[in-house]
């Protein structure tokens, strides 16, 4: 990608080496996942929102779920690190990448969409605090719906490259343009219309209407990587390939397959590798929003 020397994003905080309350001190334990997952929804009524949990890939849960949810408040605003802690060249560089995609998201949905609301890009190192709950490094790139903001921690791209061989800039930039997908459905109210069915459905139809959600947020990265090559044209030869690669990479029916050798498609979430390239290609193909509606799609 051509992406140095273009402007980077102000709607980013940088909570690099802070830390989170929570999940301090040991860490995150991804055995306890799936008990985690029932426990709090239980009790405080979070949801799944975000993507990448590879540290749960030892359960066969798709590394693109997180404990997220509608919990009101947030995190203050801050655009530096604690002096204790220094990054890393690679890492400061892998920083300016992500404000540099995310300022090229506002440029193409401000164009696309009227009135758009430009999420926050929240940096972090080890564990967060979010409107969503705490969250560690395992739980990977989330957005929460409650504030509005996109979370990373920088090292989640090495992990996709060593762990998920789906490394490359392009497959980042998929993962954040992907969160921004999520976004834009709380702008427009699909996120809210889907988790309100928690509870009132089946936990099969459920998932079902989280497959949508999931696809349509790789339609919607898509979308934006077709008017961003018109407008910025910061895609080179390769780089559609990284991100069909990230969408293979992380598709239920694979990561079962990997973790525990069997595929329990009603237990899908995400949608399967061969649905999450289709819907990311069917974006950067079209460019046209109009053709993202997977709630209605006879065949996804």
């Amino acid at each position: 990608m051509k992406w140095q020397g273009r402007r980077q994003s102000s709607n980013v905080d940088d909570r690099r080496g802070r830390g989170g309350s929570g999940m301090g001190g040991g860490g995150f334990n991804p055995l306890l996942l799936g008990p985690l997952v029932k426990i709090l929804f239980s009790k405080t009524g979070l949801i799944i929102v975000g993507i990448f949990i590879v540290g749960s890939m030892v359960l066969g849960y798709n590394p693109l779920s997180l404990i997220g949810g509608m919990l009101g408040g947030g995190g203050g605003q801050g655009l530096t690190t604690e002096t204790n802690y220094t990054p890393t060249a690679e890492e400061d560089e892998l920083a300016r990448f992500a404000a540099t995609i995310l300022a090229d998201t506002e440029d193409v949905w401000n164009e696309q969409l009227e009135g758009y609301r430009e999420p926050t890009l929240v940096l972090f190192t080890g564990s967060v605090s979010s409107a969503c709950g705490s969250a560690s490094s395992a739980t990977g790139p989330f957005y929460c719906p409650a504030d509005e903001k996109l979370y990373i921690d920088l090292s989640f791209f090495e992990e996709m490259e060593t762990r998920l061989s789906a490394g490359g800039d392009f497959a980042y930039a998929y993962v954040i343009a992907h969160e921004v997908g999520h976004h834009i459905q709380k702008i427009m109210g699909i996120t809210d219309e889907v988790h309100n069915l928690r509870g009132k459905v089946s936990e099969k139809e459920y998932n079902q209407n989280s497959v949508k959600l999931e696809l349509q947020a790789d339609f919607l990265a898509g979308v934006w990587a077709n008017h961003s090559q018109k407008s910025a044209a910061m895609m080179e030869r390769g780089d559609l390939d990284e991100a069909l690669n990230a969408a293979n990479a992380i598709g239920d029916d694979r990561l079962q397959r990997q973790s525990s050798g069997r595929v329990v498609p009603d237990s899908f979430t995400h949608g399967t590798s061969a649905q999450r390239m289709k819907w990311f290609k069917k974006g950067f193909d079209t460019g046209d929003l109009r053709q993202g509606d997977t709630f209605s799609a006879p065949d996804l």
